[in-house]
């Protein structure tokens, strides 16, 4: 059984300010320049959230937050997933809504798929779907087409072919960066565990969820071989630095002590070989490593993987806002900066 990695290494963070890897502020006027040297692109995810007992009061804020990045000429932006809430239906539409969403982006939109869309839909309160069927349904109308969402489509690498299996998975680098985005989603990366098949919250059937575990062991290999090519295509084009996006909280905060951890944590063992992983392939590489998420819905920056006696210098994670806080995170990127990435939180006015 591999050894995992849990403990935390905290940095104090203010809202009031730009949160950098470092302790540098970046001047949130700066704009990208002709080298793509320095550019700024957002983070966003986990939302709008909304359940057929409640009024909807977070889509109406959408059009306002991606108005907001519009407003501020990044880039390109990024979602990382959860296009709905885990309570509410899979239907079509919910997938249609979101594409419709992310092309009003004045910038490159991409999307990485999160677990509230495909591994939960299987919950009664999702309607009762078929948790493949809907991996498959996102591949073939989310993962087609070789660009990006948005005004300006962005070139994409995708790991598979445009509509099938793990082409879900997209790479693209921009100035001296490589980006990778993930499937790697909450609920365990899709891991049923014995015993955890059978609910009165839930249709599935032995047979479907053995095929989920199926589905993990697969796509896990699969995205871990992505991952090591990523990093191997960052080292072959000299970057500085490598963004991974993913939407799972992979359990960073858990347990938050100051001693090394080696116990696998009940519900997260579905993340431990592609953290082990990525602190190998972070350990090896000489520039800036960021790994960014959502699913817990907290804005945070720090230091969690190795220990505190074996700090991991080079790596940095980000969680970005949800629902109920429908904001978003700036990163600004500067290859020539000591730390490459600086963060910034974005409280959309009125929302």
């Amino acid at each position: 059984m591999m050894q995992r990695f849990r403990t935390k290494i905290f940095a104090t963070l203010s809202l009031a300010m730009t949160i950098s890897t470092g302790v540098a502020c970046a001047d949130s006027d700066e704009r990208e320049d002709k080298e793509h040297k320095r550019f700024a692109f957002a983070l966003w995810g986990d939302m709008p959230y909304a359940t057929p007992r409640t009024v909807d009061t977070q889509s109406p804020k959408i059009p306002r937050l991606i108005a907001d990045i519009n407003a501020a000429k990044v880039a390109f932006t990024v979602f990382d997933g959860d296009i709905k809430s885990g309570s509410s239906l899979c239907s079509n539409d919910v997938y249609t809504k979101a594409i419709t969403y992310f092309n009003t982006s004045k910038a490159s939109m991409i999307y990485v798929p999160g677990d509230n869309e495909w591994t939960d839909c299987h919950r009664k309160n999702n309607g009762g779907y078929n948790n493949l069927e809907r991996l498959n349904y996102i591949r073939q109308t989310m993962a087609v087409s070789p660009f990006s969402y948005g005004h300006r489509p962005l070139a994409l690498e995708r790991q598979g072919t445009a509509g099938g299996l793990y082409s879900d998975n997209v790479r693209w680098k921009y100035g001296d960066v490589v980006f990778v985005g993930l499937n790697v989603p909450g609920s365990n990366n899709n891991l049923v565990k014995p015993g955890e098949c059978i609910s009165s919250k839930s249709v599935r059937t032995q047979v479907e969820c053995d095929a989920d575990t199926a589905e993990y062991v697969a796509r896990n290999a699969a995205n871990i071989e992505y991952l090591k090519a990523s990093f191997q295509k960052a080292k072959a084009e000299k970057a500085v630095g490598v963004m991974v996006i993913i939407q799972a909280d992979p359990g960073f905060d858990l347990p938050e002590t100051e001693t090394f951890n080696e116990r696998i944590l009940p519900g997260f063992e579905g993340y431990t070989e592609f953290l082990e992983t990525l602190a190998a392939e972070t350990t090896s590489f000489g520039g800036q490593v960021v790994l960014a998420h959502g699913d817990t819905h907290f804005f945070k920056v720090d230091k969690p993987l190795i220990n505190q006696a074996s700090l991991l210098a080079n790596f940095t994670r980000v969680e970005t806002f949800g629902s109920p806080n429908i904001h978003w995170v700036k990163v600004s990127v500067d290859s020539r900066s000591r730390n490459v990435f600086e963060f910034e939180p974005m409280i959309v006015p009125g929302n």
